[in-house]
Parts: C-alpha cells; structure tokens; sequence
C-alpha cells in the first residue's frame, strides 16, 4: 500500500502579474510568428521560410554589392528604390501561398481557435494578432530588401541628400512595404479562412493570386480589355502602389490614374478583410 497523503485540498487563486487582452495579442503575435517561420519546429518547417528569404534579399544584396565595388559607375545599373519591391514579388508569392496559411489553419485544425478564446482574447482581438504577425512577417520580406538597399546606399553616400530627404524616403519606403504586405496577407488569410486544410489553403492562394495574375495579362496583352483591368491583378496591383509614392509608375500601368491605383489596392484589402471578418463571425469557439 502507497505511503502517499493528501496534505491539502481546494484551488489556490492565481496572484501573478495579468497582462490582460493586450498581453493575449502579444503572445499570440510572438507564437505566430514563432509557428510560421518554423521556429522550435523540426527542420522540414523551417525550408520554406529560408528559401523565401533566400529569394527576396538576394537581388538586394547584388545590388549593393555592385555599388560598392563599382562605385558611382554602379550608378548606371541601380535601380530605382521602389522597383527594389518587384525583385521580391516571387518570394512574396511563396510566403502568402506556402508559410502565411499556417497562422491561422493549424489553430482550427488543432483545436487552439477554441483555446484562445477561452482566455480574455475575443474573435476580433484573436485576428488582429494574426494579422500583425503576418503582416511584419511579410514586411521583412517585400520590405526587407528595399530597406537593406537604401541604407546600403546611404552608407555608401549614394543616399538622399539631407536628413529631410534621406526620412522621407525612409518613411515611403516603410509605408509602401507596409500596405504592399497588408494586401498580401489579406488575400492569404481569407483563401485560408475558407478550409482546414493547409494544402487546399496554398492552392486556394496560387490560384487566386498567380492564377488571376496571369488571365488579366492575357486579356490586356491581347487588346480585349482596356488597360485599368490590369488593377484587377492581385499580384502586380499592390506593388504598384510603392511606386506612385515615389513619382514613379512600372511600365504596365502608365497610363493607369494613381486615384485609380489606390482604389484598386483598397479594394484588394478590404473585400478580403471582410470574408475574414464574415468567415470567423460565423465559426464556433467550440
């Protein structure tokens, strides 16, 4: 017969330091973050956010390389900092379709939808912090590179002239990033909200974004339809946003009013916000 004895009962009131609903975001947004980047996770996890990566800041890193072995002779060749955006749109390709679903399919797979809000954390609290921890995820990525070249080149002396000037580009340069990602993430979250399924979600995802993609280039190049239909691109639309904030404009969409640009990014980010928010409204906690 066992020694053992019960020296006390009940429960005990918990007396620690409560962080409250801000305390739950913060958690969540550092778990997601941890999750989708494969973080304390088996190797296999951690494949496609390296070769991600990998993809987005490789151009950035030639360039500046050329900068600094060439000097003003790079000059010739350095691209605009805007079109630092484009050279990451087939990483940003891979993160919405293969790393970002994760964020929020293995919680509804897993049961941990219904976890999180079994503490102060409601549906719109919940979202909000996946929404910031893919969103700065994916900033890295689209925004990542194009930072590391300007300061490249500032370093170099190759920057805007005056701290004015050097600030405002830093700022439209963080801005762009920031609604570029918003609109990817957007799109990725709302074909994820549809299944349970990671793999339905990618698909989902490349067939949205890269299927679509390249329908309405089809249909422009071919003279069937007018040139603003290319603001039905999910894939080129957002990245053209960056380059109106700088003056500038890619060669598909001149012509195309920046009024028209901005609508169209709106659009990208709201309609998908909204099958998110309809989506999660109707999804039981338990």
């Amino acid at each position: 017969m066992s020694d053992a004895r019960i020296l006390d009962r009940g429960y005990r009131k918990y007396d620690g330091r409560r962080s409250g609903v801000s305390g739950g975001v913060r958690s969540v947004v550092r778990h997601t973050v941890r999750s989708i980047l494969g973080l304390g996770r088996p190797g296999r996890h951690k494949v496609f956010p390296v070769i991600v990566a990998v993809v987005a800041f490789v151009p950035a890193l030639v360039f500046v390389a050329i900068s600094i072995l060439l000097g003003e002779i790079g000059d010739e060749v350095r691209p605009e900092y805007w079109e630092f955006f484009g050279f990451s749109i087939m990483a940003a390709l891979l993160f919405t379709a293969f790393v970002a679903p994760e964020a929020i399919v293995r919680d509804r797979r897993d049961g941990m939808f219904a976890l999180y809000l079994s503490t102060p954390l409601t549906k719109p609290t919940y979202l909000l912090a996946k929404a910031v921890a893919v969103v700065g995820t994916l900033w890295l990525i689209i925004g990542g590179p194009a930072m590391l070249a300007f300061v490249g080149y500032t370093v170099q002396g190759q920057g805007p002239d005056g701290f004015p000037a050097w600030l405002g580009v830093a700022a439209r340069l963080l801005l762009g990033g920031l609604i570029a990602s918003a609109i990817y993430a957007a799109v990725s979250l709302a074909a994820s909200s549809l299944t349970d399924r990671r793999a339905f979600a990618s698909i989902a995802v490349v067939l949205l974004v890269f299927g679509v993609s390249i329908a309405v280039g089809a249909t422009v190049e071919s003279d069937v339809a007018p040139d603003e239909v290319r603001l039905l691109d999910p894939l080129a639309t957002p990245l053209e946003l960056p380059a109106r904030m700088f003056g500038g404009e890619s060669f598909e969409y001149a012509g195309i009013s920046t009024p028209l640009v901005v609508l169209a990014c709106a659009a990208w980010l709201l309609i998908p916000a909204g099958i998110i928010a309809y989506r999660y409204r109707r999804l039981a906690a338990v």
